[in-house]
This record gives structure tokens, C-alpha cells and sequence, in this order.
């Protein structure tokens, strides 16, 4: 992939719901980077868009495809309708940056990893979790063995979603646009922070139903049991359902230490045998938002901008992007698993 020689990275947008204004706004702040273009099947609400960013307007994808200047495009539609667009700005050679998850199936994850490359293009998914101080330094313990063997991995994402906010949206909480409901919706990233340390997923277990939402084709509440490589165990569990709702936790415990992340914030980091090991000693400041416990619009958006300047960083000095669409790709085949365990109330082996 050669470098590009122009300045800046021009990016269009394909959606235009509260997600897309993240993306939007983390390209008006990074230097090298121009809004060039948005798409929407709703006009009226792709000229409200452009208006608030100051971006031009296209009538159809195949339109802002053919724009002069675009290099990136961001695809920000439901979550089932990420592969249409994928492929359309794949085959015009565009690089692409996908909200969570990549597809709602490995199926339609897969089609996209492969025509990404044969047109040799690079697809970034957004993880924006992974992109934090804390985050990151959780990861690096785990790489370096600091906890020992590992042997629980924990997650929980107890929020809470009111009737309106699956009535905002029609495809919200449906299997065809959302692909489930509570955990590839809202419980997704913390899935892909427990594989992200924990490791390869080989089988899952899993019940759901529900209890709060019960109009949603999707579940509101699912618990789940794996069974990782490494020979680790671990557990989900995640809801819409709850009141008021809390922040979330993920647990990474070993045999020689073991660390708490809850939202953003390390609350809990002790190595055996290491003095001043304790979190007052590495206290990392995180942005807090709420994290979307209650909120869909409360969510911090610093880790949408690292992402979508790695891009930009990728096409402008050769740069790798953490998460490509094979790494995106994980999750979905972890929650997928996790969906078909539930439904035919069998264990499911993931090789």
C-alpha cells in the first residue's frame, strides 16, 4: 500500500444517526483530515447533517463513491446494513471504517474481509475501548504474563434501555437490522475486551430471555459460560433490562495477579509479590462519561478519534491499524456462538 501524498485524508460518511456525529466530530478536530461528503437515505435528515458539519450532500452512495477527494469512508448505518455499503466503498478502492460490529454474522463479516483484499484496502472496526490508557496497560500485563496463568474472565454489562429507545429506531432490538438485541448492541465491546485479553473463545454456553423489553425480537437479558484456549474459563453476563443500571466491569484473574476495569478506570490492580503493585502507585486518569449506562448519548469519543486517526496515520505514513476486520471480525463470531447456544440450549464449540 503506497503512501498517500496529499496533506489531508478526505472522509465521507454513509449514515447519519447519533453514532455518525462521533465519527463526524473526531474528523472536524484531527489535523489531515477533511469531511468531504455524506450520504442518508433520509434527506431531510443528511441535510441537517451536513448542515451542522458544513459537508456536501450526495443523492446516492454510488454518488459519494465517485466525489473527488475521498480516501476514507465511515459507515455508520444499522448494524445489519454494514455490508452493502462495505462492499460498494470496497470496490471503488475506498478504505473503510465500520462501526461495531462489523456485520451481525460471521457469514456477512466474511464476505467483507475478503473483498477487502482483493481490492487490497484496509478496514478498521471501531473498538474505541481498547484505545485507552487503562485499556492498554491491561493488555500489556496480560501479554507479559504479570498475572500468571490466567483462569477467570469475567463480564458484566448491566444497563438500562427505556421502551422510547427501542421505539426511536425501527431497527433497534430486530434481528434483520440489529442482530440480536443487549449483547451485540451494548454488550459487544466488552466482549471484545474479554477476548482481546483472555484469548481465543473454544466453546460457549448460554440462556437468554426477557424480561424488561419484551416487543424486541432480540433479548434484553443473556448470560453466558466460555471456554477459552488457554484453558481458562469465563463468563457474560449482560442486560438493557436493569435499573439504574452500572457502569461495567470486566475481571481478569490469574494465578499470580488479577485486575478490575470498571467503564474506564482500573479499580482494582494487584500482582503477587510485587510491592507498591497497587493502583494508587499507576493511577491512570480516564475520560468519564457515564459510558452509555443509562444514556446511548452519553459515550466519550476520544477513542473514535485515536481510531480514526490511526487511519489517517495508516494512509499518510504507512502506519498499522490495530483493529482490521478480521480483528473486528471476533466478537461476532464469540456473540453469534453465544445467540445459536441460547436458542437450541446446547453447548456450541467454536472449532
Amino acid at each position: 500500500m503506497s503512501k498517500k501524498e496529499n496533506v489531508n485524508v478526505g472522509f465521507a460518511i454513509i449514515g447519519t444517526g447519533a453514532i455518525a456525529d462521533l465519527h463526524a466530530r473526531s474528523i472536524s478536530e484531527l489535523e489531515s483530515a477533511e469531511l468531504i461528503g455524506v450520504f442518508n437515505r433520509s434527506k431531510e435528515k443528511a441535510v441537517k447533517f451536513a448542515k451542522k458539519y458544513q459537508t456536501k450532500i450526495y443523492d446516492s452512495i454510488i454518488d459519494l463513491l465517485e466525489a473527488p477527494g475521498i480516501d476514507v469512508v465511515c459507515i455508520c448505518t444499522a448494524s445489519g446494513f454494514h455490508m452493502e455499503p462495505a462492499l460498494e466503498s470496497i470496490r471503488k478502492g475506498k478504505h473503510c471504517i465500520i462501526e461495531k460490529p462489523l456485520e451481525i454474522t460471521p457469514e456477512r463479516c466474511d464476505i467483507i474481509i475478503k473483498e477487502a483484499e482483493k481490492y487490497n484496502v484496509k478496514v478498521s472496526v471501531i473498538f474505541p475501548s481498547r484505545y485507552y490508557t487503562s485499556t492498554k496497560r491491561l493488555k500489556t500485563a496480560v501479554e507479559k504474563k504479570q498475572f500468571g496463568d490466567l483462569v477467570l474472565g469475567s463480564a458484566y454489562v448491566k444497563w438500562s434501555r427505556t421502551e422510547e429507545y427501542y421505539a426511536s429506531a425501527a431497527w433497534r432490538g430486530t434481528l434483520l437490522m440489529d442482530g440480536g438485541g443487549a449483547l451485540i448492541n451494548q454488550g459487544i465491546h466488552t466482549v471484545d475486551l474479554l477476548q482481546w485479553y483472555m484469548g481465543e473463545v473454544i466453546s460457549v454456553q448460554a440462556v437468554k430471555t426477557n424480561i424488561r423489553h419484551k416487543t424486541i425480537e432480540g433479548e434484553d437479558t443473556i448470560v453466558a459460560i466460555l471456554s477459552f484456549k488457554n484453558g481458562a474459563l469465563g463468563s457474560i453476563e449482560c442486560s438493557t433490562a436493569a435499573y439504574p443500571g452500572y457502569a461495567r466491569r470486566l475481571e481478569i484473574i490469574g494465578t499470580e495477579g488479577s485486575a478490575v476495569l470498571e467503564d474506564n478506570e482500573l479499580t482494582k490492580w494487584d500482582i503477587k509479590n510485587v510491592s507498591n503493585s497497587s493502583l494508587e502507585e499507576n493511577e491512570t486518569a480516564e475520560p468519564s462519561s457515564g459510558g452509555g449506562v443509562a444514556d446511548p448519548l452519553s459515550i466519550d469519543y476520544s477513542g473514535h478519534k485515536s481510531q480514526i486517526k490511526e487511519m489517517i496515520n495508516f494512509l499518510l505514513h504507512g502506519e498499522e491499524v490495530l483493529i482490521n476486520a478480521e480483528e473486528g471480525s471476533k466478537s461476532v463470531r464469540v456473540i453469534h456462538a453465544i445467540y445459536e447456544s441460547a436458542q437450541s440450549g446446547t453447548k456450541i464449540n467454536l472449532l
